[in-house]
């Protein structure tokens, strides 16, 4: 008898869900998907509730594995930009499903990155990367996730980290300025703060007035998290100050990322990941991203040798929740 799967992608801005089917030989064949705005629940449960009657499952699916965007501990999960707590051993009962797991959303990219092909990423810097070596997965979306990839037996292990939420570190005196703008406006600055779809309207708000007193555009008003509308006015307006924000956008990642790269001295390679970046490529791609990565001082040359790579599949995450699941029915929790 055919087993059925159920996993996911569960982000503070939407949410997909998808069914599979295993058959006898072992082939994963994708039954359903749907995506849903994770804000228009109340609740997960809600909502899975509301994704299995679509579907129409009459029987229990033998295993599902959820990707969170927010700290798991003990299977139990609280969202970071969303008021939703989430348990697997509630989600197992109230939907009579034997092997249930929740993994960090980064974790879920990382574990797909290994079975990722070339045609999913686009490279930054070749580099020359080191078989069996540290990698580091990251990537700003609706907020900023990091993963570490560390070789264990000839397959790659995912470690989920809170690394999003350490100190923003500004470089230049315009980085220091915006800074110590968004101190006194939120006291502790995370990286976060400046790498995600809200840190980039912070950084359009923080140019827009800084040029308000010399410039003669017109003030945009923007929401607290208009990313999107940002960057379209940069691709398809011109506009000189969203340029300007996407320029130091990528120059802030770039440093950022290196960072990690020396702090895991990662020389399998560095992948952005998230839905930000396949979006600006074309900023990432212009040589400030990579300036910013490599200037480290007497660690430039180590950074030229590290491999940089774009993510461009937006359903990484949720292949990794796929990948998970299918393990748990050999495995278990």
């Amino acid at each position: 008898m055919n087993k059925q799967l159920i996993y996911g992608d569960i982000g503070g801005t939407k949410t997909i869900l998808q069914l599979a089917e295993i058959t006898v030989d072992g082939q994963i064949h994708e039954r359903c998907t749907q995506r849903y705005d994770s804000t228009a629940f109340a609740t997960f449960s809600g909502m899975l509730e509301v994704f299995l009657q679509q579907v129409s499952v009459n029987n229990p699916p033998a295993a599902a594995c959820f990707a969170v965007a927010g700290p798991i501990a003990g299977q139990q999960a609280t969202l970071t930009n969303l008021p939703w707590q989430i348990g697997s051993a509630h989600i197992a009962h109230a939907f009579s499903i034997p092997s249930v797991k929740l993994i960090n959303d980064f974790e879920a990219v990382a574990l797909a990155i290994e079975n990722l092909p070339g045609s999913d990423l686009i490279t930054l810097q070749s580099g020359q990367p080191h078989a069996q070596a540290m990698r580091v997965v990251l990537g700003a979306g609706t907020g900023m996730g990091v993963a570490w990839l560390t070789p264990v037996n000839n397959r790659y292990v995912a470690w989920p980290t809170e690394a999003g939420h350490i100190d923003f570190a500004p470089v230049t005196p315009l980085q220091i300025s915006l800074l110590e703008s968004l101190q006194n406006r939120f006291g502790h600055v995370s990286v976060e703060r400046l790498l995600s779809g809200a840190g980039l309207t912070h950084i359009f708000k923080f140019l827009q007035q800084s040029t308000a007193a010399s410039s003669d555009l017109p003030l945009i008003q923007l929401g607290e998290d208009s990313g999107a509308a940002i960057t379209a006015l940069a691709q398809t307006q011109k506009h000189p100050i969203a340029i300007q924000a996407l320029e130091l956008f990528a120059a802030i990642y770039g440093a950022y990322a290196g960072n990690l790269a020396l702090a895991g001295l990662c020389r399998g390679g560095v992948y952005i990941a998230g839905g930000i970046a396949p979006k600006i490529i074309d900023i990432l791609s212009a040589g400030g991203f990579m300036h910013a990565f490599h200037a480290k001082g007497r660690f430039s040359a180590l950074l030229h040798e590290i491999p940089v790579h774009v993510v461009t599949n937006p359903a990484i995450g949720l292949l990794g929740a796929r990948q998970e699941a299918f393990r748990l029915l050999d495995n278990g929790p």
